[in-house]
């Protein structure tokens, strides 16, 4: 893990957010809102390489600067650029980096949660055993999460804002291609640098 930016102290707990922050948009800070509750620092996580999706549009320096605007003004959040995109790669890159008595949940929306728990990993029970490393905080994506019975003490469903709009980064990004209103969608500290970039 390569920290971009680290929180001051030592955390008995880390929630770790992973995205690709394509670009971060106010659900996304909303969610490491939320994650404070439940955790004494949230670390944003950009991969260097995606299991699902490649670089497109934004590069990773263009990302990273995204998201370091936007958290400036939250001295519990973290950021930082892990080797590997699935979230066992990115809690072991954690581990190492935060010590064996730190506490790791990760935060991710319903789909996120819903794709880690039935992904194909070539043995049964796969899921479960990589959740002894970590928790997972899941926040409603277009309806809520009910976990498994089987991973149902390390999968907690967190409440959002009643205003919280999880709203995707292709909408934006498609937003600004057409020249419609897309401002409004994402941090203030962002819309300049967004500008920048998407129209470039």
């Amino acid at each position: 893990m390569e920290f971009i930016r680290r929180a001051a102290g030592q955390p008995r707990s880390v929630a770790i957010l992973p995205g690709s922050f394509n670009p971060p948009t106010r659900a996304h800070l909303a969610l490491a809102e939320a994650g404070l509750a439940h955790a004494d620092e949230v670390l944003f996580v950009l991969p260097r390489l995606f299991p699902h999706k490649r670089y497109e549009g934004a590069s990773l320096e263009d990302r990273l600067r995204m998201v370091q605007a936007s958290i400036e003004s939250n001295p519990r959040f973290s950021l930082g650029v892990s080797e590997g995109g699935l979230f066992a790669e990115i809690a072991a890159e954690c581990r190492q980096a935060y010590g064996p008595a730190v506490a790791l949940k990760i935060l991710c929306g319903r789909d996120a949660a819903e794709r880690f728990l039935n992904w194909d990993y070539g043995r049964p029970g796969a899921a479960r055993e990589m959740l002894e490393a970590f928790e997972l905080l899941v926040a409603p994506r277009g309806g809520p999460f009910m976990p498994p019975e089987a991973v149902r003490d390390r999968v907690r469903p967190i409440p959002m804002p009643p205003d919280y709009d999880p709203v995707c980064a292709s909408e934006i990004r498609r937003r600004i291609s057409a020249g419609e209103p897309w401002e409004h969608l994402v941090p203030e500290a962002v819309v300049p640098l967004a500008r920048g970039i998407y129209r470039g």
